[in-house]
C-alpha cells in the first residue's frame, strides 16, 4: 500500500509543468523532423525549421516554447490501495498548489492565462489556477498523472457534433477540419473521441491527446502487410485525406497538417454516434509520470541528439528588411503575398483586452495612451523577462480574435499593418483591402526564437493589463511573411489551395524519409 505525501505531489505536478514548458515530448520531435525533410512546401518547410529551431533553443534555455503556457489539464488515475498523508486540504487543492508554484517560478516564470468568472469580470487569477482536473479510480496502489497545459489557439478550435448512428466519421472530419482555420498551428495532431455522451467523447478526444505519437510505426506496419485493427486502419486514413487538403504547416499550403490522429471509443446510445475532435499544436505539451509514495517524481529530459540538425536563421537574400521606424503606406502596399520580411525598428502591441479598451475610449472621444499613425502592432501577449532578457518568449497570438476590432483600427487610429497568428477572416480581409493595408504572419510555436530578436520592451500603455498591455518593441530582424497584402489577397487562401490540387496529382507520393 502506497501512502502519497501532499508535499511530494505538489512537487511532481510543479517539476511536470515546468518541464513540458520547455520540452517536447521526443516522439514529437521524431515525427517533426520527419515531416519536415519530406516536406516540399517552402513556405511550410521554414515555418517547421523555426519551430524545430525554437524547440532545442527552448531546451537549452529552459525557457517556454511557446508564450501561452496554457490552462492546465490533469488525470489522475487514484489507485483503491493508495494513502494519503499529511494532506491539509483536498486532492485538488494539492493538484492547484503545484500549478501555482510551477506558474510562479522565479527562474521560469510562465504566462498566467487563466480568467476567474468567464462571462462578467474575466479577472486573471495571476497563478493559472485552478487547473481543469479528471479524476478516475482503479485498480492498484499507484497514483497515475497526466499533466496537459493547453494553449488557447488549439483549444478554442475543439470541435463536437452529434452524429447520426450512420453518419461518416470521415466525412465529418474533413468537412470540419478546414473550419478550424491555422489558428491552433498546425502541423500538430488530432484527437477524436467518439461514443459515450457529449461530454464523454469531448473528454476522451482531450485524453486520447496524451497518448504517444505512434504513426510511423502504425504506417510501418500496414507497409509490412500486417494486419490492422479498425481503428488503427481508420487512423491512417484520416492522417492520410487531412493532409491531402493541403493547409499545411501554419496554414500556408504543403503536405503535412497533421502528424497523427489519434481515436478513442466509449459505448453509445443506439439513437446517436457523438463525436469530438480537439487538435494539439505545435507546443504538444504533456507528460506522464506514476507516484509510488517513494517521493516527489522527476521527468527525464530527452538527449539533445534527438533533434535534427536543423538551425533556422534569417534568409538575407532572399528576405526583405523593413525599418519600421519610416515604414510609409506606398512600402505596405507593395508587399505580395508570401514575401518574407525581417522587421526591424519600433512596433507596438495589443491584442484582445487593449483593442477592447481602445474600441472604448474612441467611442467617448477618450485621447489613446499611444499614436498608431503608420504604425505596426502586433498581437501578442508575452512571458515575462527574465536574467536580463528584454522579454520573455513572445510568439504571436490567433489574429481572427482581432478581426471585429480591424475596420476600427485602420479608420481611425492610423495603424498601416498588423502580426498575428494563422489567417483573417473575410470582415478583416475586406478592411485590410480598403484601407491598402497588410497582415504578416508569424510562426505560432516559435515564441522563444521570435523573443530573441526583441532588443527592448515597454510598456506605453493599459499597465494593468499585464501581458496584454501595450507594450513598445524594438527589434531587429524579426521575422514575418504577408499573410494579406493591400490588394485582399490571402496566402491562407491561396497556398491550401495550390497545395491541395498539387497532393492530388499523387506527385509526392514517391518522396522516402531517411530512416522512416
Amino acid at each position: 500500500m502506497s501512502t502519497i505525501r501532499q508535499t511530494d505531489l505538489i512537487e511532481s505536478v510543479a517539476a511536470a509543468l515546468q518541464y513540458i514548458s520547455f520540452y517536447h515530448p521526443a516522439d514529437f520531435i521524431t515525427h517533426l523532423a520527419r515531416a519536415y525533410e519530406r516536406e516540399q512546401s517552402p513556405a511550410a518547410k521554414d515555418a517547421m525549421a523555426q519551430i524545430l529551431t525554437n524547440s532545442k533553443m527552448s531546451a537549452e534555455g529552459h525557457r517556454p516554447i511557446c508564450q501561452d503556457t496554457g490552462i492546465v489539464n490533469v488525470f489522475l488515475k487514484v489507485g483503491m490501495d493508495v494513502r494519503w498523508g499529511e494532506f491539509t486540504g483536498s486532492l485538488d487543492d494539492a493538484v492547484n498548489e503545484g500549478v501555482r508554484r510551477a506558474y510562479t517560478n522565479p527562474d521560469n516564470p510562465l504566462r498566467a492565462s487563466v480568467v476567474a468568472d468567464p462571462q462578467f469580470e474575466r479577472k486573471n487569477t495571476k497563478d493559472n489556477t485552478p487547473a481543469v482536473i479528471f479524476t478516475e479510480i482503479v485498480p492498484g496502489d499507484k497514483l497515475e498523472v497526466t499533466v496537459a497545459a493547453k494553449g488557447g489557439g488549439s483549444e478554442n478550435k475543439s470541435k463536437m457534433y452529434m452524429l447520426n448512428p450512420n453518419d461518416s466519421v470521415v466525412d465529418w472530419v474533413l468537412k470540419t477540419v478546414p473550419t478550424m482555420g491555422a489558428g491552433w498551428c498546425p502541423p500538430g495532431i488530432l484527437g477524436i473521441g467518439i461514443g459515450g455522451t457529449a461530454e464523454k467523447a469531448m473528454v476522451m478526444a482531450k485524453e486520447s491527446l496524451m497518448d504517444n505519437l505512434d504513426m510511423h510505426e502504425l504506417q510501418a506496419k500496414a507497409s509490412a502487410g500486417q494486419a490492422l485493427s479498425k481503428t488503427e486502419a481508420l487512423r491512417i486514413e484520416l492522417l492520410e485525406k487531412v493532409n491531402a487538403l493541403g493547409i499545411g504547416a501554419q496554414g500556408l499550403g504543403g503536405l503535412t497538417t497533421v502528424l497523427d490522429v489519434k481515436i478513442k471509443m466509449y459505448p453509445t446510445h443506439a439513437a446517436g454516434k457523438p463525436i469530438a475532435m480537439i487538435p494539439n499544436c505545435a507546443a504538444m505539451r504533456h507528460a506522464h509520470f506514476v507516484m509510488d509514495g517513494s517521493g516527489p517524481v522527476y521527468l527525464t529530459p530527452p538527449a539533445l541528439d534527438t533533434w535534427p540538425d536543423v538551425q533556422w536563421t534569417p534568409d538575407y537574400v532572399k528576405s526583405k528588411k523593413v525599418n519600421l521606424n519610416t515604414l510609409t503606406k506606398e512600402e505596405v502596399a507593395s508587399w505580395k503575398p508570401g514575401d518574407t520580411l525581417l522587421l526591424n525598428g519600433k512596433m507596438l502591441t495589443g491584442r484582445d483586452a487593449a483593442h477592447k479598451r481602445i474600441k472604448d475610449m474612441l467611442a467617448k472621444g477618450e485621447k489613446l495612451p499611444v499614436d498608431f499613425t503608420n504604425r505596426v502592432i502586433y498581437y501578442v501577449g508575452p512571458v515575462d523577462p527574465i536574467k536580463g532578457e528584454a522579454v520573455g518568449p513572445a510568439g504571436p497570438t490567433t489574429a481572427t480574435r482581432m478581426d471585429g476590432f480591424t475596420e476600427m483600427m485602420l479608420a481611425e487610429t492610423g495603424l498601416i499593418a498588423m502580426i498575428g497568428k494563422a489567417e483573417r477572416g473575410p470582415v478583416a480581409i475586406e478592411a485590410i483591402k480598403k484601407h491598402q493595408s497588410a497582415y504578416l504572419m508569424a510562426v505560432g510555436g516559435a515564441a522563444y526564437l521570435v523573443s530573441k530578436a526583441i532588443k527592448t520592451a515597454t510598456v506605453v500603455g493599459f499597465a494593468d493589463l499585464g501581458m496584454e498591455a501595450i507594450y513598445e518593441f524594438d527589434v531587429v530582424d524579426m521575422p514575418v511573411t504577408v499573410a494579406v497584402d493591400a490588394g485582399g489577397t490571402s496566402a491562407h487562401i491561396t497556398g491550401p489551395a495550390e497545395w491541395q490540387k498539387r497532393i492530388a496529382t499523387g506527385e509526392f507520393k514517391g518522396i522516402e524519409v531517411a530512416g522512416a
